[in-house]
């Protein structure tokens, strides 16, 4: 179950039924400000009180005295839904329109009914203006027509209507102020009917006492009829529930529930009681000002009109603002939950719902359309009657949650709104029942032709730009003074203009004082709502600016000063009095010199931006004041800022003091660090050997392994191929023999014909000759692998380096043979008269192999480039790609002196450049592709001749024109 505390920010979760558009899906809603005070939502919620005007009297008029039974349980259930929307609000505080949103999200698992209930109580409310409007323009009618006045009836109904929505498009905050301005005083003369008429009734000789006589006899069908009315007014006090989401304090929101539902009781029983039992005069009908003012005469006296009237002008007025307030929460919500299009999530941060108030507008034209009061509250009433009944419903599906407090009450309730619902309805007419019930299926056909309209302003997009166009005008002018004087204007005007008028035509003082209230109080509508298109957006904008200059005051890290022209603190903010450690009553007044006494007395001669020290506080800080002045109408002032920069001093000290601890370290660390990377090299070119010769050792043993393996057999063949041959002579001999002496014989003729015995004479000593060839060959590569890997030769001995390099070229001959795609490498072998040389025979073996191995790449990657195509700048017509790129390897060894040797291995493969020259032999460094080479031979080869041999490995090359490897060594040598 979702759990929210007041300070949480409305939680806005659409629906995925609610965006039906990519656009939509784009737009999001506007966070709802909360902007009302705690006085101006418990205005919105006492105003339902005020309902009670109007089918009172009609109640009494047709029931009598049985009109207390509907009224008494009437009180009772609407204290109790009172007490239990409460609670809902406790537990959903973030949640705006009140009791029919409480009730959708009760019936969540139900979506229509949640959506039809919601619609139905919205439905009740938005028909509260056209009534009024009925009732305002009646009110009108009644004070004008016996003077013989005109007056232009539908538009007043049409101006009436449209007027608290005029208001309500310049921001809930104007409406709410309007609101709690009358509802203070109406509230205040409702309770004095209903407590001085029954302290009348009770003590008064002359009253005819509390109780009734007798009561009337029980009419189960006529109080169904009354009570589906009565639910209209008796359960809308909980109207404050609406603008919980809104209010800067929820929790004090909702108490105001709880205050009007105690005042349920004395306006809707003592009330009720004072109408049953003063309104009793004749000819007085329906008409609810006479009831009132009959009831009232006996202890208003000559006030009871005046005082009626009002009570009529401001419930009026007043009830309508509540509706258009209300309303457009309840779209709000229900396009928030995805009841409703997203549209109607639209909301600027001043509170104007404007689609929602569109629609309510639309709605409240066309119930003023119809004309007729009772047939509005019928059919409308309908649809608020269905919201009771949902929200009872929900309660009772609910009723193990701790946030339903009667469940067994409310599936009571239930079942009484149900057959009221029924036997009420019918009472009244079934074609206005059946019209009521249908009513919100009207409106979500509505919400399904805006969700599928292709206009702009059917989409929370357009909305969501329009609300963020937002006027910054700077007025030098008192604006607010302005819309007073206005209000004073307008209403100064109305009364001087009317009395004149009574003088003038003598008219009677009590018709001429009530119809001035009515249009006193309608005027001071006109004036709000003139002020709010006016000058009241420019009041609300220097209001928004007055508010966050003051809030980031309030939460500025350096502390600020306001000084007058003679150097007194006039204010400071908190930051200041943490930078003092002096509370603000004790830094106001005083002199800023007292604290900074190295600065000038006056401001005017401060410089714009210093440092001082602080005194006055236990420890002395640095201080950076930055002074800046501006003037108004009473003189100039000035704004200091100051910023402690104590911790940036002392971090200035301690940064001298490191950067000399850093000079004494730097050239420690640069001596370290030369020591270092010395080690690192060491490491490095230590651990590549060690791989190189773990790798060779394994080769190694592979080598002499597999030499040692083939040796034995290949021993044993060569040595009795000697004796093969003899004793195949000897029996060819043999065989010859035989035929000589014996006779012949037809089956061993034939025999040695299909044997063909002559020929396998002739190929025999052959086939034993090839195979003794073989046998020799097989013997002379094992001594070669013997020879290259030196296994078992680890120590420094004198070798026969020819015999290595032949090894090496048996070992790559697989490399160096012709192709398909290759032609061969031709290898020229020059080698001179060397002496035995003492070396490590295997390692430089792999020197040898190296070399060449790279030596044979540069070759095969020239060769690809001529065979696709390549051409060299400088060749002649005549040029022959084969001659030219026939791949060569020249091997030439020659003795330079009595103890240094020197083999050079040549190609004329691509060359290589002077960059890669430079970082030939470091680890690691390949100019091959990658996985075609570790970076690692040259590296080693270097190691091994010039740190194991003492000799010295170079490289003589130019690009295109091939690579020479010259390898100069010592014969012998002392073993390193």
């Amino acid at each position: 179950m979702e759990q929210l505390t007041e300070n949480n920010s409305i939680n806005y979760k659409i629906r995925p039924s609610a965006a039906k558009t990519v656009e939509d899906t784009k737009a999001w809603p506007l966070r709802l400000q909360r902007s009302l005070s705690s006085l101006e939502t418990w205005g919105f919620g006492l105003s339902g009180l005020l309902l009670w005007l109007g089918p009172a009297p009609a109640a009494h008029s047709a029931l009598g005295a049985a009109a207390m039974y509907v009224w008494l349980p009437g009180a009772i259930v609407g204290i109790l839904l009172n007490l239990q929307v409460r609670r809902l609000g406790i537990h959903w505080p973030n949640i705006s329109g009140g009791t029919p949103n409480y009730a959708a999200r009760l019936l969540k698992k139900y979506p229509l009914l949640a959506r039809y209930g919601a619609l139905g109580y919205w439905l009740g409310w938005v028909s509260v203006p056209a009534m009024n409007a009925i009732i305002l323009s009646d009110l009108i009618k009644a004070n004008l027509e016996p003077l013989g006045l005109f007056y232009p009836e539908t538009l007043l109904k049409i101006g009436f209507t449209a007027l608290p929505y005029i208001v309500a498009f310049s921001g809930t905050r104007a409406l709410g102020i309007l609101h709690l301005c009358f509802v203070v005083p109406a509230i205040g003369f409702l309770l004095a009917f209903c407590f001085q008429g029954t302290g009348w009734l009770a003590f008064s000789p002359s009253s005819g006492g509390l109780l009734p006589t007798s009561w009337p006899e029980f009419n189960f069908v006529e109080w169904a009829k009354w009570f589906f009315l009565a639910v209209y007014a008796v359960y809308g006090c909980e109207t404050a529930s609406s603008f919980v989401a809104d209010s800067r304090r929820p929790r004090d929101t909702l108490n105001g529930l709880s205050f009007a539902a105690w005042l349920i009781v004395p306006v809707y029983v003592l009330g009720s009681w004072v109408l049953m039992r003063l309104a009793t005069g004749p000819n007085l009908g329906d008409n609810t000002f006479l009831h009132l003012v009959n009831a009232s005469l006996p202890f208003w006296g000559k006030s009871a009109s005046l005082l009626v009237t009002f009570l009529l002008a401001a419930g009026a007025w007043l009830s309508s603002a509540t509706a258009v307030s209300n309303s457009p929460r309840v779209l709000y919500q229900l396009g928030l939950d995805g009841y409703l299009a997203p549209v109607f999530t639209a909301v600027s941060r001043r509170g104007v719902f404007g689609p929602a108030l569109i629609l309510s507008f639309a709605a409240s034209l066309i119930c003023l359309v119809w004309g007729d009061v009772s047939h509005i509250v019928m059919v409308t009433g309908t649809g608020y009657l269905c919201s009771m009944i949902a929200i009872h419903f929900g309660l009772w599906l609910n009723r193990r949650q701790r946030h339903v407090l009667w469940p067994n009450f409310s599936l009571g309730f239930l079942a009484i709104e149900v057959v009221v619902l029924g036997v009420g309805g019918l009472a009244w007419g079934w074609q206005y029942l059946l019209l009521g019930l249908s009513l919100p299926l009207f409106i979500l056909g509505a919400d399904f032709l805006i969700r599928r309209s292709s206009s702009p302003w059917f989409r929370l997009q357009k909305w969501n730009e329009l609300y963020q166009i937002r006027s910054r005008s700077k007025m030098e002018d008192f604006v607010l003074l302005q819309v007073s004087v206005l209000l004073f204007l307008l209403c100064s005007a109305l009364a001087i203009g009317w009395f004149v008028r009574g003088q003038i035509y003598s008219i009677s003082w009590n018709v001429s004082i009530d119809l001035f209230v009515v249009l006193m109080i309608t005027m001071a509508f006109v004036g709000v709502a003139i002020a709010c298109w006016t000058s009241l957006p420019q009041v609300m904008s220097i209001v928004e600016m007055q508010q966050e200059s003051e809030h980031l005051f309030k939460i500025a890290l350096d502390a600020i000063l306001v000084l007058d022209e003679n150097g007194l603190i006039s204010q400071v903010n908190p930051a200041a009095e943490k930078l003092f450690k002096l509370p603000v009553h004790r830094l106001v007044g005083r002199l800023v010199s007292e604290f900074l006494p190295n600065l000038p007395a006056l401001p005017a001669q401060w410089p714009s931006r210093c440092e001082q020290t602080l005194n006055n506080i236990i420890q002395p800080l640095f201080i950076e004041v930055t002074i800046s002045d501006r003037s108004h109408q009473f003189g100039c002032e000035y704004v200091a800022i100051l910023r402690d920069i104590s911790q940036r001093k002392q971090a200035e000290i301690e940064l001298r003091s490191a950067l000399d601890r850093q000079e004494e370290l730097t050239e420690t660390a640069l001596a370290q660090a030369e020591q270092l990377a010395k080690m690192l090299k060491e490491l490095q070119e230590t651990q590549t050997q060690l791989i190189q010769t773990e790798k060779m050792s394994s080769l190694g043993q592979l080598v002499a392994g597999v030499a040692h393996e083939i040796n034995n057999p290949v021993n044993f063949i060569y040595g009795n191929l000697d004796y093969v041959s003899n004793y195949s002579q000897d029996l060819l001999d043999l065989i010859l023999l035989y035929q000589k002496y014996y006779q012949k014989n037809p089956e061993i003729d034939a025999y040695i014909k299909d044997m063909d015995l002559e020929f396998m004479v002739e190929d025999l000593p052959k086939i034993i000759s090839s195979m003794k060839i073989g046998a020799e060959r097989i013997c002379q590569i094992v001594k070669t692998l013997r020879n290259f890997s030196r296994f078992d030769e680890a120590e420094m001995k004198p070798v026969n380096l020819h015999e290595g390099i032949e090894s090496t070229l048996v070992i790559l001959q697989s490399k160096i043979k012709a192709k398909a795609d290759f032609p061969g490498i031709q290898v020229i072998k020059e080698y001179g008269d060397l002496p035995e040389v003492e070396c490590y025979a295997g390692q430089l073996n792999q020197v040898f192999m190296n070399v060449i191995s790279n030596a044979i790449d540069a070759l095969k990657e020239k060769s690809d480039f001529y065979r696709m195509g390549y051409i060299p700048e400088n060749a002649d017509a005549n040029f022959n790609v084969s001659a030219a790129v026939m791949p060569t390897i020249w091997i030439q060894t020659q003795l330079i002196d009595k103890n240094r040797v020197i083999i050079c291995i040549k190609d004329n493969g691509t060359g290589i450049t002077d960059a890669v020259k430079t970082r030939l032999f470091d680890p690691f460094f390949t100019t091959k592709a990658v996985g075609q080479g570790t970076g690692l031979g040259l590296s080693i080869s270097y190691q091994i001749v010039a740190q194991k041999h003492g000799g010295v490995l170079r490289c003589i090359s130019q690009p295109g024109e091939g690579s020479e490897f010259q390898i100069e060594i010592p014969i012998s040598q002392k073993v390193k």
